[in-house]
């Protein structure tokens, strides 16, 4: 079992390296597909993803790496997703609730967006992705239509900041914004700038965010079972 337990940690190690040194489509889905069949738990894949990418990240921002890299890296994690949704889905059977998520106005990368999108799915939640590049107005309007339970925003500009800030004002303004829940997440936001702008939780990374909101949405089916009991006692008297 030690042997078992220390190959997977290397496999694990090695995923992570290959992602962020940007080897190729190709040869993740060939690790996963291997990792897979070693039993590896697509969670902990997910994780060791998610470390690669946030190298790969680290060194666009030093100029080490160009667009080429961030585009490709893009493309690996969605492939690597893809391959991980199935596993992830057959621990959920029921809907846990909707989700609208986007990228900020201004910001162009959908990579960390994807992934989150990706495991919320895979988690049991509708997820209604708006894109990249999207202003205040169409969030609100998607969560005017769409009355999710759940907003999440990504940024990994820091450009990108102030429209979510933007966003939850507007939302504020027209009356929506006691009516959900609000996640943000991306590079440069931390918990303390979450605070400021009035969100209610700031995701580090896919999997937090997925624990997050399972826990609105369980906390949420409490508070539905206790209206429950109460108008039933009220029938009753």
């Amino acid at each position: 079992m030690k042997i078992e337990g220390f190959q997977k940690e290397e496999f694990l190690r090695e995923f992570e390296r290959a992602m962020a040194e940007v080897v190729g489509v190709e040869d993740v889905r060939r690790m996963v597909e291997e990792g897979l069949r070693m039993d590896v738990e697509p969670l902990k894949i997910l994780e060791a993803m998610r470390k690669g990418l946030d190298d790969v990240g680290r060194k666009y921002e030093e100029g080490e790496y160009f667009l080429m890299e961030l585009i490709l890296s893009g493309l690996m994690a969605s492939e690597v997703a893809a391959l991980l949704k199935p596993y992830l889905r057959a621990q959920t059977r029921q809907s846990m609730g909707k989700v609208v998520i986007g990228t900020v106005e201004g910001d162009l990368h959908d990579i960390g967006k994807n992934i989150v999108a990706t495991m919320l799915s895979a988690g049991g939640f509708e997820v209604i992705d708006l894109g990249v590049d999207v202003t205040a107005e169409k969030f609100v309007e998607a969560v005017e239509k769409e009355k999710p339970d759940i907003l999440a925003m990504s940024v990994l500009l820091s450009i990108g900041l102030p429209h979510m800030a933007e966003v939850i004002r507007r939302l504020e303004k027209v009356g929506l914004r006691n009516r959900i829940k609000i996640m943000v997440g991306g590079r440069p936001v931390t918990e303390e700038y979450a605070r400021q702008i009035g969100a209610d939780a700031y995701g580090s990374d896919a999997i937090e965010a997925l624990r997050i909101a399972q826990e609105w949405m369980r906390g949420k089916d409490l508070e539905r079972s206790g209206e429950d009991k109460k108008k039933d006692n009220d029938d009753v008297r």
